[in-house]
């Protein structure tokens, strides 16, 4: 193992806060592999480089010798994580959780060592746990402390409801660091409440409090903000390379760097140097990003089609060329001759409503055979076109009579 003042220098890259950073050292001079616990909530069924920074961060524990517990929150994921949240959130049925935990399983190995891995469900000992039990686990918390969290304290300020299971949320994600023994829990800054109640109910069972490491939330694509599916700023880990490459390539060269340090595997000796050479004008800022685009892709799908996704871009992009395969649709004309553009975008899958067809023709991201359009009315007529949305989007289209 390294040294604890050097494992600690690699546990604090990108760590928004660390609580508290003299107690980590003290365990990391325990000379022993510390429990890592992170908890995930499977309410969707896709992980995007967003979900990833706790996994990367997972990732450097399980490089520096410690054992890593990756906690699937499928009883916790039914009651819906109020954190954030001005109303209460609809809970998710055990079959949805389920089989979003599944997909979860599948898509966390691209970064982290299966061998080197524990995974647990939080069902197993809250399934478990009788109604005197829960009574007691609620008996080490007041409504007070409760409230003192923001969304709570908001909700309740403007009477909006708050139902007594959401109370429950962190009191499990705390009980779980208990059954657990853990000696760092990781989290999005999102979650400091329920993590520092995990210290708190570590104490209440006689146990030496977790320390907690906090990670930023990733911004998305629009360096604005948190990266979302929900927002359409998310780059997941499961999108194709071609997309996934002209996405991290769009980010700006600001955010580029906030990327490389929060996703990036290379030392913290290399990305001081980029920085640096970045700042000096000696390394041009795309050339960085696709560097940095390449690194990720190749962790998802492989150097090969990290390389394709490259060319495919340069062919796009610097050389103005088409993609050298755009999916087709076909559609027939209308009695008036024409189908209505924002339609075909809907029925060919590249929006998921007319009105966002509308939207991004207003928004100017829509062109057919290069030619912006502008008018939302705009109809083909029976022929052959190529439809781009936005910058990375093609679609030959067939128009019969």
């Amino acid at each position: 193992m390294l040294s604890p003042e050097k494992q600690l220098e690699i546990i604090k890259r990108g760590a928004a806060e660390i609580i508290l950073e003299e107690e980590l050292l003290e365990k990391l001079k325990e000379d022993r592999p510390l429990r890592i616990k992170a908890g995930f909530d499977p309410t969707a069924p896709d992980i995007h480089i967003g979900h990833t920074v706790l996994l990367e961060k997972m990732r450097q524990f399980q490089e520096l010798g410690h054992e890593v517990i990756f906690l699937i929150g499928d009883f916790t994921g039914m009651i819906g994580d109020p954190s954030g949240k001005s109303e209460t959130r609809k809970p998710l049925t055990k079959e949805e959780v389920l089989e979003n935990a599944r997909t979860y399983r599948e898509q966390i190995y691209r970064i982290l060592d299966p061998e080197k891995t524990r995974v647990e469900f939080n069902s197993s000992w809250m399934s478990e746990m009788k109604a005197e039990d829960l009574i007691k686990l609620t008996g080490h918390y007041t409504v007070a402390r409760m409230l003192e969290r923001e969304d709570f304290k908001q909700r309740w300020q403007s009477r909006s409801p708050i139902s007594i299971h959401e109370f429950l949320y962190p009191l499990v994600q705390g009980y779980d660091s208990v059954v657990l023994e853990a000696d760092v829990e990781l989290g999005g800054t999102d979650q400091k409440f329920n993590l520092l109640v995990g210290r708190e109910l570590q104490k209440e069972y006689g146990q030496k409090p977790q320390c907690l490491v906090m990670m930023p939330l990733l911004e998305g694509t629009d360096g604005v903000k948190k990266m979302s599916k929900s927002l359409g700023n998310y780059i997941g880990i499961t999108e194709p390379p071609g997309e996934m490459f002209g996405k991290i390539m769009s980010i700006s060269d600001e955010l580029m760097l906030r990327y490389y340090e929060l996703l990036s595997h290379i030392s913290l000796e290399e990305l001081n140097d980029l920085r640096e050479k970045i700042k000096s004008g000696s390394l041009n800022p795309k050339e960085a990003k696709e560097r940095l685009a390449l690194e990720i892709v190749t962790r998802y799908w492989g150097e090969e089609e990290a390389r394709k996704a490259l060319e495919g871009f340069e062919r796009v992009f610097s050389r103005k060329e088409l993609p050298e395969e755009i999916p087709e649709f076909s559609v027939s004309a209308s009695d008036d001759g024409g189908v209505w553009l924002p339609r075909i975008l809907k029925d060919a899958g590249m929006t998921k409503s007319t009105s966002e067809g509308v939207r991004m023709i207003r928004q100017g991201g829509i062109r057919v055979d290069d030619r912006k359009v502008e008018d939302t009315s705009y109809s083909l007529a029976p022929g052959e076109y190529i439809v781009r949305a936005g910058k990375r989007r093609f679609l030959k289209v067939r128009v019969s009579r």
